[in-house]
């Protein structure tokens, strides 16, 4: 038997939904006394049921609003570097199986089932994102593991974001093993070549979630002019540069996003073809609509307007704003793309919005797609939370 504390559910709280593989216990489905509010945060503790039945394992932190997060459906289970080896060895079979080069996300978190914690590969490198507290307290193992299963020379842990101020983690950024890159990481997707900033980037330097999202735009990119807004580093307007577009055009606020956008455009030999524009996203799109230009693909990929339920709607408003905005700028027959990263927008009401943007802006349109994230962002059925990315492309009239 074993000899961790035990975390117990309140009478009225579903203990079959953890069962059944909800993976989160929240602040007041729990019984919080003195004893588990003591819990150091990150540590391991059996969760019971009312009747003192065992649930799980879980990993506790009673500094967040998830109080626990499952850990592994067997009580007695140990979390040691065996255990952690077991689960990225699972992952990377899957990643090999689904991609030919080593670029990718390993761990997708709860859906991995390694809870709280992200880890994008980039070659022989590897970025942990420790965004739960065991996964921050046993970074080292996680590391050591990490080489031991991938082969990766170089760890680089990014413990930045929302993500980690939730969970009372502060932020820093650490060389876990090998060196930090010296110069950014060229990345092939969808025959484009991105630049990746693993030490001075958003998130952990590259968005791999959108590759399948890449590949369906040049489908309709090729010959095209092409506009890419909130581009990031070129997601869009370098794989559409790649299928053969005419021009692309990059507009973001970030000088050194779309420094590596045109870097990636050189490595591709189609610098002369992409344009970029540093400026408010809003702001481009008026003055273009003021100068009369149009584009045949237009994909706008906004941040997470809407990363919380309290957000909601103030974020939709801006979601519409950006299609109302962006339908103009598209020629007849052209197509929009717009995308969403907020899990608190669901796809119906994503999907509402942005075609009543659509319409504001004076087209009409029908809606030819629905994308996701690629399957290197698995989807844990139970929790809606990790179908956070909804990418829709219309055709205007």
């Amino acid at each position: 038997m074993t000899d961790l504390p035990v975390l117990r559910l309140r009478p009225k709280s579903k203990p079959q939904a953890i069962r059944h593989g909800f993976p989160w216990v929240f602040a007041d489905e729990a019984v919080l006394d003195r004893r588990s509010r003591a819990m150091a945060a990150g540590s391991f503790a059996v969760l019971e049921d009312a009747e003192r039945k065992p649930l799980a394992l879980v990993t506790v932190n009673p500094n967040s609003k998830i109080v626990a997060r499952v850990m592994d459906a067997d009580a007695e289970a140990v979390i040691d570097s065996a255990w952690l080896r077991a689960r990225l060895e699972r992952a990377l079979q899957m990643r090999e199986r689904l991609y030919d080069a080593p670029f990718y996300r390993l761990i997708h978190a709860e859906a991995d089932g390694l809870p709280g914690l992200v880890i994008d590969r980039f070659g022989d490198t590897a970025v942990i994102q420790p965004n739960a507290a065991w996964a921050d307290r046993m970074v080292d193992d996680l590391a050591d593991a990490l080489v031991q299963v991938t082969g990766v020379q170089n760890v680089i842990l990014n413990g930045q974001g929302r993500a980690r101020g939730l969970e009372g983690l502060d932020e820093r950024m650490e060389v876990l093993r090998g060196d930090a890159p010296s110069a950014p990481i060229p990345v092939p997707m969808n025959g484009a070549t991105y630049l990746a900033d693993l030490m001075g980037g958003q998130k952990t330097g590259l968005f791999f979630d959108q590759r399948p999202n890449h590949a369906f735009a040049q489908r309709l990119a090729r010959g095209a002019a092409v506009l890419d807004v909130f581009s990031h580093v070129g997601g869009f307007g370098l794989a559409a540069l790649a299928a053969g577009a005419a021009s692309a055009t990059c507009v973001d606020g970030s000088a050194a996003a779309l420094e590596l956008a045109r870097g990636g455009a050189g490595r591709m030999d189609a610098a002369d073809r992409l344009e970029t524009i540093q400026s408010d996203a809003f702001k481009a799109m008026e003055q273009m609509v003021a100068e009369g230009r149009r584009f045949d693909l237009i994909v706008c990929d906004p941040p997470a307007f809407a990363p919380s339920k309290p957000a909601l709607e103030a974020g939709l408003r801006a979601y519409e704003r950006v299609a109302k905005m962006a339908a103009p700028l598209v020629a007849p027959g052209g197509y929009l793309g717009l995308c969403s990263c907020s899990h608190a927008a669901d796809l119906t009401a994503f999907r509402n919005v942005s075609a009543r943007g659509i319409g504001r802006g004076g087209r009409r349109s029908v809606l030819i797609h629905t994308g996701q994230a690629g399957p290197d962002h698995p989807m844990l059925p139970q929790l809606a939370e990790t179908g956070y990315l909804k990418a829709l492309f219309f055709r205007l009239d």
